[in-house]
């Protein structure tokens, strides 16, 4: 049912697009068909393959260490008030700082490799994941955690056994969060340099003026970006499949921000 609703969407999309094409007559450089954009992923299937396994690299690996290194500072956030005076100010200026601003000098720093782009998306991903489990943690149930302490229970049992469980809800909207805004970070670390990636591509036919392909790799892009939000969806469902308001869980995920007062 969800598939459908995208397909629809995306078929509405092409609709007006089309439309807005022939209404206007503008230029085919400044805006081509979609069909022309149809023929171009067509035709360089081979290149746009090619290119978008490098993003898709970048990406899942930036979600990766990003996740580990969210979920790592909210546990140290709600287990250590020491920790928590250190951490809070990286977070704030995790969230705070440009992207376009930090790039130049991850690529300075990393190289123009894969490193610099996974350490951008990570950085992207970090916030996020590390708002959303701490949020989660330290939301668990009082009346649960005194239970537990007077029946002799030790930090750590609580910890795994109570708050990481109540947590986990709060962890996967984090997670679609994540997910949705995880390609911003390797493309732009692309864009500032590269020679591999969808990012480099988009900028290489920009400076021809193949606006066609870039819309190309711009479509390769969204799509990778829909499978990737919508197959951790449904693992998160399912390992979430307890909590009576999943359904709402994605929605709850793209308000994350206004979770930002409460850390």
């Amino acid at each position: 049912m969800k598939g459908a609703r995208v397909l629809v969407v995306a078929l509405g999309l092409l609709l007006a697009w089309e439309a807005l094409v022939r209404v206007t007559a503008v230029p085919p450089f400044i805006l081509p068909a979609p069909l022309a954009v149809t023929m171009q992923i067509i035709s360089q299937a081979e290149l746009l393959l090619h290119h978008g396994w490098i993003t898709a690299i970048e990406i899942l690996l930036g979600l990766f260490f990003g996740t580990l290194a969210g979920m790592a500072s909210a546990l140290l956030i709600v287990a250590s008030r020491p920790a928590r005076a250190w951490l809070m100010p990286l977070l704030v200026i995790s969230q705070a700082l440009p992207v376009f601003a930090l790039a130049p000098l991850l690529t300075l720093w990393f190289g123009y490799g894969l490193a610099s782009k996974v350490v951008m998306a990570s950085l992207i991903i970090y916030f996020p994941v590390a708002a959303a489990f701490a949020d989660g943690l330290r939301r668990c149930d009082p009346g649960l955690i005194d239970l537990a302490r007077v029946m002799g229970a030790s930090r750590r049992t609580i910890l795994l056994h109570l708050r990481i469980p109540a947590a986990l809800p709060a962890l996967a909207s984090g997670l679609r969060v994540a997910a949705a805004t995880a390609p911003i970070g390797a493309v732009v670390g692309e864009w500032v340099g590269s020679s591999r990636g969808l990012g480099y591509l988009m900028l290489h036919a920009n400076a021809r003026l193949q606006v066609d392909l870039m819309f190309a790799a711009l479509a390769l892009l969204a799509t990778f970006s829909l499978i990737l939000y919508f197959t951790l969806d449904a693992v998160l469902r399912r390992l979430t499949a307890w909590q009576p308001e999943s359904d709402s869980d994605s929605a709850a995920g793209f308000s994350l921000s206004s979770r930002k007062e409460s850390l």
